[in-house]
């Protein structure tokens, strides 16, 4: 009779089993969770893509030095600048989400989804004329030549004039530009080249005050600044321009400039984030601005009017962020902080779900080990039946039985090694290979001793 082999050959091709899939689940959480550990040890890092601004600008060393003052306070954040060449490559850096950060003028380009973190500053829009011009007011520009300061923003100072002069009923075409040097500016306005400047500055150090003092020290007069008695209409029409009060000598002191308040037109310069970035994000980088103004100050003058804007603000250009509008109305938490807490409870979540795969394999691991237990405690009641039987059909049947256990264990333990359940194994193939020796030995001798 020929010998049937007991191995894996014999096993039966089953489902894939589930115990290796738990344990790598398990595996991957709890190398996850130990990750999460880590980072909550070393604090989080954060990365800020700042759009920088015209390189040169007022904007553009304000944001640098914003940029520095967030690195030092907060040396885990990762600042990366983007550069742009002008107001108009920022609002995109900031709708294509190329920027999380970007200085955006109100009346300049703006971003669809921009969303304001702080007011930066407030630039008035000053038409600056001579002591003895004949213009007195805005509708007065018609059919006169204005002009420009050179520099990176003159293209939109003058479409910012053009948006003025439409609420005038003032064709802009009507109105000559003439763009020119700083230097050139006084002259200009002396030799009646031009019949009035517009600049566009701060109230302090900035290009309204260097028209000032240029058309003074040419003309030798005090210059006037033309008062915009309709600017809240205007607002009301174009939100992106503000209404201001220019006090006395807010651009010259002696004489005084202008030498009464004056209201005006004003724009502003503005921190803007898209209105996508996380709340809490948006509000810790207000609460790092604010809380960076006297070291900004002393770096920038300017930094000076960085001032949190209203919430209560409704204006559609570049709205309130959010976030921002949280923090200011509900005081002042660390995101840092916030963001470790996220991540604390981030890292709890992921600790209680392989919490739970582990109880749900470990009662899967009692179960097959009950189970195995079972097929090893066979193996020995198939050894001791073997011992017992004379039967080979028997045997046979016995083996069959055996050659199922052993399929069963290689296809539930794939690379395993036995340990009890090879022990089980040996012993009962030895005492079926044993006694059917014994059987067949017995049978032999019988048919010998048969009389011929």
């Amino acid at each position: 009779m020929a010998r049937r082999r007991i191995g894996p050959e014999r096993a039966e091709q089953g489902p894939k089993p589930l115990r290796p899939v738990l344990l790598t689940v398990a595996a991957i959480l709890l190398i996850a969770a130990a990750g999460l550990a880590v980072v909550r040890l070393v604090s989080p890092h954060a990365t800020l893509r700042i759009a920088e601004g015209p390189p040169g600008s007022p904007a553009h060393r304000l944001i640098i030095s914003f940029a520095a003052a967030l690195s030092q306070q907060h040396p885990r954040l990762v600042v990366k600048p983007v550069e742009t060449s002008d107001l108009t490559a920022s609002a995109q850096a900031i709708e294509t989400h190329k920027a999380d950060l970007a200085i955006i003028r109100s009346d300049a380009a703006v971003p669809a989804n921009g969303a304001t973190i702080a007011i930066l500053r407030r630039d008035v829009v000053a038409v600056v004329t001579s002591a003895k011009s004949p213009i007195e007011k805005i509708s007065d520009l018609a059919d006169k030549t204005i002009g420009l300061v050179e520099g990176p923003l003159q293209a939109y100072n003058s479409a910012a004039l053009d948006v003025i002069l439409s609420f005038y009923d003032i064709p802009p075409q009507s109105v000559r530009r003439l763009v020119l040097p700083l230097a050139e500016v006084g002259h200009a306005v002396a030799d009646r080249r031009i019949g009035a400047v517009l600049a566009i500055g701060p109230i302090g150090p900035g290009d309204v005050v260097d028209v000032v003092a240029a058309v003074k020290a040419a003309t030798r007069g005090a210059p006037k600044i033309l008062a915009v008695d309709e600017a809240d209409a205007i607002n009301k029409r174009f939100p992106a321009f503000e209404s201001i009060d220019v006090p006395a000598g807010a651009f010259k002191g002696r004489p005084p400039t202008p030498d009464d308040t004056v209201t005006a037109l004003a724009v502003t310069y503005r921190l803007v984030a898209p209105n996508s970035m996380l709340d809490i994000v948006a509000g810790a980088i207000a609460q790092s601005l604010f809380a960076a103004k006297t070291r900004l100050m002393q770096i920038s003058p300017l930094a000076a009017q960085i001032e949190a804007p209203d919430t209560d603000d409704k204006n559609p250009v570049l709205p309130v962020h959010p976030g921002v509008a949280a923090f200011l109305e509900n005081g002042a938490q660390s995101f840092f902080d916030k963001f470790q807490e996220y991540f604390y409870m981030g890292g709890m979540a992921l600790s209680a779900v392989g919490s739970v795969v582990a109880i749900v394999i470990s009662r899967f691991s009692n179960r097959k080990s009950r189970e195995e237990m079972g097929r090893i405690e066979r193996l020995v009641g198939i050894a001791d039946e073997a011992l017992r039987t004379r039967d080979l059909g028997q045997l046979e049947q016995l083996e069959t039985e055996l050659a199922g256990i052993v399929a069963w264990f290689v296809r539930t333990n794939p690379g395993a090694e036995g340990g009890g359940f090879s022990v089980g194994l040996t012993h009962a193939r030895y005492a079926i290979d044993r006694q059917r020796r014994s059987i067949l030995r017995e049978g032999g001798r019988g048919a010998s001793e048969e009389p011929a």
